[in-house]
């Protein structure tokens, strides 16, 4: 779609003064498919030159913001982390055409904060902590769970930038369940659950997104028993919390969102788990 507000294109590596009306420019798949009419100028990041994938000597990953899709998947392939089939499992969740594989980036699926963001759903499950840039340079540094605070609402600032995303080497090293509901064949994600079972000391994390306005992410000392888990879901998320949309009721995302945690549960804590 032509965006025309839209008077200037310019480099974002050129420090320019933020002004209302502007805004960073990453693939481009959200935003050229709907009108922006408050938008005068984009900064594109596509020069930026920051590296998709990085792994640090500590055995942390940092995801850039402008990673596309398609790099991220590519690298979940090649990945021996134990982790590693979680990444195709949410890529694949996007239900998107190559086109918007190898447009569409990680930065901008958390930086649109939809419930249904399956890059979301990947960066909180494995404890992702984002790393925020502002106008004047300074960084500070949130974790995904808490940088996406509603459909559609993050924790950014005018003008600030989302510059990566980085996967501690423990969560990395975890053994993982996916489990994904939508109330059509190729719809999008009505419910998305992921569980991450610590090797190293039994803890059992659990995020359910998609079902909810925002990622909760609970996290257990030791596995919990069926109850234990339900009523900490049902504690947690209240009933505002679950989302409202064409794509499912909050009555059904909630029960999905259950079904699907005690089967991750079950997957991830019985006596033959691998």
């Amino acid at each position: 779609m032509d965006l025309n507000t839209v008077r200037e294109v310019r480099d974002a590596r050129v420090r320019t003064p933020w002004q209302p009306g502007d805004a960073w420019l990453g693939g481009g798949t959200f935003l050229f498919s709907e009108p922006q009419p408050r938008l005068r100028r984009l900064f594109d990041l596509s020069r930026m030159g920051w590296e998709p994938v990085t792994q640090r000597a500590d055995g942390s990953l940092e995801i850039a913001a402008t990673c596309t899709i398609a790099e991220l998947s590519g690298h979940g392939r090649r990945s021996a982390a134990r982790a590693a089939p979680l990444f195709e499992q949410c890529c694949r969740a996007f239900l998107a055409s190559f086109k918007i594989w190898n447009m569409a980036t990680v930065g901008g699926n958390l930086c649109n904060g939809l419930p249904a963001g399956p890059m979301i759903s990947l960066t909180a499950a494995l404890d992702g902590v984002c790393l925020l840039q502002a106008q004047d340079g300074s960084l500070r540094r949130i974790r995904v769970a808490d940088f996406v605070i509603g459909a559609g609402l993050k924790d950014l600032a005018e003008g600030e930038l989302l510059r990566s995303v980085t996967l501690p080497a423990r969560s990395l090293a975890c053994r993982t369940a996916f489990r994904q509901a939508s109330l059509y064949g190729l719809g999008r994600s009505g419910a998305l659950v992921i569980g991450v079972l610590d090797p190293q000391d039994g803890s059992l994390a659990v995020t359910v997104t998609a079902a909810t306005v925002r990622p909760f992410r609970l996290w257990f000392p030791l596995p919990p028993g069926a109850q234990e888990l339900r009523d900490a879901l049902d504690g947690a998320v209240g009933d505002a919390d679950w989302f409202d949309d064409i794509h499912g009721l909050p009555a059904w995302r909630r029960h999905m969102a259950l079904r699907l945690a005690e089967e991750i549960r079950h997957e991830l804590t019985t006596d033959g788990a691998r």
